[in-house]
């Protein structure tokens, strides 16, 4: 008798075991399982609260347990035994007679300086057995992690516009071949052609009648689009891309409104842009910025399988 397939794990199961043994690596990667943090006679708990009051001007006890997610009662003994010690101070808040702010004594200012100097021996050791590409790499991972997991300020913009820089088209290069392989199969014939195209940007150039704007969020580079010159009267829209990690936040729209923007202060009375059919989402965003399909053709310049190109216009 035949046995029934034993059912995969969906994609949210496989992600819950992924962070779970990263978490199970990385709390043995810095020791946490030990009994002592950095051979010393404190936990990680205690040194983390060291820290706060060590970088931190007059907190108070509610503060530490709101940003380190401490139970009231825990701290309470904790700072207590500190206190025992002689490692923490108390004075009244000003502001409210119930509340103490807590500061780092001298004393326990000495207890926490060889601790500090000890962890930032540990990460140095441990980035000196990698090479610069890989501490790049796990720098760029763990930016990654707290941007994600991390509380956002409501006031921060989430993303900005800028000019071109010098290295930009290298990224722009990079990141089209990458995404557009991994989400549409588009070979290296397709990462040549945007190559050529920024190129030919840099090497003809013309600031009156082109721009390039580079998307970033937080520092990071996550979106690109290029307005060049075809005739005097004619602009070509091209090279849109917005990273996966930012896309809905409006990324996109605004990069399509800035080049429609530019185009009517330089004087083109037209834009064109040359896309493909199965770039949904890059298709909405053109059809709701006003423009509309003027012909279409199949071909298979950097693909296995058939596809179709659409050229699309916008009077101005």
């Amino acid at each position: 008798m035949a046995h029934a397939p034993k059912p995969q794990p969906s994609d949210f199961s496989r992600h819950i075991e992924t962070i779970r043994r990263f978490n199970r690596f990385y709390t043995r990667q810095i020791g946490v399982l030990h009994e002592h943090l950095l051979s010393s006679a404190f936990s990680l708990t205690e040194v983390r609260v060291l820290y706060e009051l060590a970088h931190r001007h007059e907190l108070t006890a509610a503060q530490l347990c709101d940003e380190l997610g401490l139970d009231p009662g825990y701290l309470s003994r904790m700072l207590r035994t500190f206190e025992s010690k002689g490692l923490i101070q108390k004075k009244p808040s000003p502001g409210d007679a119930r509340q103490s702010l807590l500061l780092l004594s001298a004393a326990g200012r000495k207890v926490f300086s060889p601790l500090d100097e000890r962890s930032n021996d540990e990460v140095a050791k441990m980035l000196s057995s990698l090479s610069p590409g890989q501490q790049g790499r796990l720098v760029e991972a763990m930016r990654t992690i707290e941007d994600v997991l991390g509380p956002r300020p409501r006031n921060r913009p989430p993303y900005i516009l800028r000019p071109h820089h010098p290295g930009d088209m290298g990224w722009v290069v990079h990141r089209h071949g990458v995404l557009y392989s991994q989400e549409y199969g588009y070979d290296e014939r397709f990462e040549s052609l945007v190559a050529s195209i920024v190129a030919d940007f840099i090497d003809n150039f013309d600031p009156e009648l082109e721009r390039c704007w580079i998307a970033e969020r937080d520092g990071e580079m996550v979106g690109s689009v290029f307005l060049v010159k075809k005739t005097r009267q004619i602009a070509k829209l091209r090279l849109l891309l917005v990273e996966p990690a930012a896309r809905g936040l409006g990324i996109g729209k605004r990069l399509v409104a800035e080049c429609v923007r530019f185009a009517r202060q330089a004087g083109y009375k037209k834009i064109i842009l040359w896309t493909q059919r199965e770039l949904h989402a890059a298709r909405r965003i053109y059809e709701q910025a006003g423009f509309r399909l003027a012909g279409k053709e199949s071909h298979d310049s950097w693909s296995r399988k058939r596809m179709v190109a659409e050229t699309w216009e916008l009077k101005l």
